[in-house]
């Protein structure tokens, strides 16, 4: 089939190497601009320059919604638009263009996790398995009927790293067995269920804050989330900002004050943490390596020499 691709970034970069080994042909690659911003620059290779390397034409547009795109897009003539990792709207004049309409590929398993940073969100959450999904693109966002979807299990020290790795080895068979059986000519495909879904925004630095009410279980999700080479969860210890690099959930029960710096346990530090409404348990939080606002990389039981004081969400509620 002859193919358009709209793509960003190290998946849409990985999409597009697919469908170069694949048996289709892709006739123009459309592509965002670079950016600056912190997630943005995170597993950026170029899907531009991986075009211009195989002789594809390319178009840089933040928006796909001017007329030189879409005569550039008529003129292909496409069989399908394949998109993932698109940032913006795409409209029905261009995703409905192509005689086979726009598959699109989404790495969660939809209905669940639609929207954006559908790993970390899913890992923080406590979901049990991760994925990828190929579907046909129609007026709401990542709600068209599902094409192939795979999925993997998420271990139980997996970080949101780890779990990038896992599913962008799914982009070429989920995307490649798709366009088959689109080629083949099967047009019905499985709804989503609505009712099962759910729309994550993009991260920001709220969404990184430690907060100390939470249960332990789910702040060391939190930092297994925010992984490298991803920003990392943060706190406040003595008025300046303190980086929770790694942690495990303490082996004892620690009550209190959530935040208190409390009790030295095996290779970390215990924070006390907020009770778990599920379990009615009280675990503490056992950090057991830091980055400081200076930049300096250690073991947590080397960075806290005593214990004692706490650590807070705002830099002017510390207590120590």
């Amino acid at each position: 089939m002859r193919v358009v691709m709209f793509g960003y970034q190290t998946w849409g970069h990985r999409t597009l190497q697919a469908l170069l080994d694949s048996e289709h042909s892709v006739e123009l690659v459309v592509t965002h601009p670079r950016s600056e911003h912190a997630y943005e620059k995170i597993w950026s290779d170029s899907v531009a320059d991986l075009a211009e390397e195989h002789g594809v034409p390319v178009l840089i547009r933040n928006r796909p919604d001017d007329d030189e795109l879409f005569e550039r897009l008529k003129e292909a003539d496409p069989d399908i638009i394949v998109a993932n990792n698109w940032r913006t709207w795409i409209p029905p004049h261009i995703f409905g263009l192509p005689r086979h309409g726009t598959l699109n590929v989404h790495d969660s398993l939809l209905p669940k996790y639609a929207g954006f940073s559908p790993l970390i969100w899913a890992l923080i959450n406590g979901e049990s398995e991760v994925g990828v999904t190929a579907h046909m693109m129609d007026d709401e966002l990542d709600a068209g009927d599902i094409v192939r979807q795979e999925a993997v299990a998420v271990g139980p020290t997996d970080t949101a790293t780890d779990l990038f790795h896992k599913t962008v080895d799914l982009i070429a068979p989920v995307t490649i067995g798709a366009l088959g059986l689109i080629a083949a000519g099967q047009t019905e495909f499985t709804k989503q269920d609505r009712s099962r879904a759910s729309f994550f925004h993009k991260r920001a630095a709220e969404d990184i804050r430690i907060d100390w009410n939470w249960p332990a279980e789910d702040l060391e999700r939190l930092v297994r989330a925010q992984s490298e080479p991803y920003p990392s969860a943060f706190t406040f210890h003595r008025g300046k900002r303190l980086e929770v690099l790694a942690s495990v959930v303490s082996r004892g029960r620690y009550g209190g004050t959530p935040g208190r710096i409390f009790y030295r346990e095996g290779e970390g530090v215990v924070i006390v943490a907020g009770a778990d409404a599920r379990t009615g348990r009280n675990h503490g939080l056992a950090i057991t390596r830091v980055r400081t606002e200076d930049g300096r990389e250690l073991p947590a039981t080397e960075y806290f020499t005593s214990m004692g004081g706490y650590l807070t969400n705002r830099p002017d509620r510390d207590a120590a």
